[in-house]
């Protein structure tokens, strides 16, 4: 393992600005293998690109599509998983989102800390009303 953590066509840096999202997944996250479950990270990726869907449409957002979904590198339970999130299109009552994932790990292990992308993503939102109907999202 410490050979994979210092090969540098790993590592990567974090964005700029500050994550919407950022989780430590814990051992329950875990599928059989011992890796972060799959599962685990699309349920924070969309809840990740939920956030600038909603603000942007000024209430309530629904997922419509997951467009795309690459899991680069496993996550490992401890890992500091911070969540990027950004509007790539707006429509009329659509919103995609694009969402990226990256692990920072390594310090806990007693290495030097290393940043790796593990996911990408592009979701679809669509802004509902209060009786789950699509609605025009707002112009800026």
């Amino acid at each position: 393992m410490a050979d994979k953590l210092n090969d540098p066509t790993r590592h990567a840096r974090l964005p700029e600005g500050q994550p919407i999202l950022r989780m430590v997944p814990m051992p329950s996250d875990t599928n059989y293998a011992g890796d972060i479950f799959g599962g685990w990270i699309m349920s924070q990726v969309d809840m990740a690109g939920s956030i600038p869907a909603l603000r942007r449409a000024r209430g309530r957002v629904a997922t419509v599509a997951v467009n795309s979904f690459v899991f680069k590198h496993p996550v490992c339970v401890g890992d500091l998983v911070s969540f990027y999130a950004d509007i790539i299109k707006v429509g009329r009552t659509s919103i995609t989102v694009g969402v990226a994932v990256y692990a920072q790990r390594g310090v806990r292990e007693g290495g030097e800390e290393v940043c790796i992308k593990v996911t990408e993503a592009e979701l679809t939102y669509v802004a509902i009303d209060s009786n789950r109907r699509p609605r025009p999202v707002p112009q800026e």
